[in-house]
């Protein structure tokens, strides 16, 4: 099975040795995504809402860079810092996903890179649906 990196500016470039997202057998899988601003680096906002928008317009940038959606998100796995969050973190990410819903599973972790709340991974398929 061939694979692909899709690599964007229009997110924050990865942290580590890792890829933005693979392509691979009409798949999208994207690295876990924290709150990065793409021309700085740091870590926007500073509630769970803010830095859920700012991880999903991250996400939205490098499926759009692959020719997808979020339309296409079947999957999401998510990470928090303190399940008390979950709440507001499941308002906002409800306004992304509207219709047609993903798969998702979330979990409570000790700790996220650059301390932050929240960090979103996606599994999607290739296409704009």
């Amino acid at each position: 099975m061939p694979r692909e990196i899709v690599s964007t500016d229009a997110a924050p470039t990865a942290i580590g040795p890792y890829s933005q997202a693979i392509r691979a057998n009409g798949f999208l899988f994207l690295s876990g995504q924290v709150a990065l601003d793409r021309r700085t680096g740091q870590l926007v906002g500073t509630d769970v809402k803010q830095q859920t928008r700012q991880i999903l317009e991250n996400v939205q940038a490098v499926l759009e860079a692959a020719g997808s959606a979020l339309s296409q998100v079947v999957k999401c796995t998510v990470f928090l810092a303190d399940m008390n969050d979950f709440g507001p973190m499941n308002e906002e990410y409800g306004s992304f996903f509207k219709d047609l819903p993903p798969a998702r599973t979330t979990v409570q972790v000790a700790k996220l890179p650059r301390n932050a709340l929240i960090e979103i991974e996606v599994v999607a398929v290739e296409g704009r649906g």
